[in-house]
């Protein structure tokens, strides 16, 4: 009579192979992680910094004159911009101001408020961090540029309402002493409700 299965032996034999198997996987796993750990991170806020730059276009793209009928440019330098927008289409503009501090680029959202409408900057009504692990200031880049009407670089006697194209450059690194090194992103927008006559 012929019997079917394994022999304690072979189920031995079997359980045994198959954790090997198993612990080698999770170990390969396990080590390609921490030896990619970095590369995933970089790709990871590359695109989270990709994702804000498209935020800080559309935004830019769209500023208007404030309820108060302040120019839509109201502060720029070359770590952070103010401007009204108005940024949420509830037909009510917002002064917004994206500013790098150290190395996280963050947007701050105030509402008019009051009659007469003014726009206290005193405590924003939302902050939003766009991108973290920024490197401008590190390297000492600008990350944002101004221009006038003749495509010149804004300079420090240009004023506010002689900008009519700003672009915006995010330097990324998750971690500045490992390899590949620096991302660099870049975009710009012509505002589109800038008047070039007064």
């Amino acid at each position: 009579m012929k019997k079917n299965g394994f022999t304690l032996v072979e189920a031995i034999v079997v359980t045994t192979l198959f954790s090997v198997l198993t612990i080698v996987l999770l170990e390969s796993i396990v080590r390609f992680y921490s030896i990619n750990s970095y590369t995933i991170a970089q790709a990871a806020e590359v695109d989270s910094a990709r994702r804000g730059l498209e935020l800080i276009i559309r935004d830019i793209r769209e500023m208007t004159f404030a309820d108060n009928g302040t120019f839509p440019l109201a502060l720029m330098g070359t770590s952070t911009i103010g401007f009204y927008s108005d940024i949420d289409r509830d037909n009510s503009v917002e002064y917004v101001r994206y500013a790098l501090l150290g190395t996280t680029l963050r947007k701050y959202v105030y509402n008019a408020t009051g009659t007469p409408l003014t726009y206290s900057t005193t405590t924003p009504d939302e902050t939003i961090i766009v991108s973290d692990n920024v490197r401008n200031i590190a390297q000492a880049t600008s990350t944002f540029r101004f221009y006038d009407d003749t495509h010149k670089l804004a300079t420090a006697t240009t004023t506010v309402t002689d900008i009519r194209y700003v672009a915006v450059q995010l330097i990324v690194n998750v971690d500045p002493t490992r390899t590949p090194g620096e991302f660099t992103i870049r975009s710009s927008a012509a505002p589109r409700n800038l008047k070039t006559e007064y």
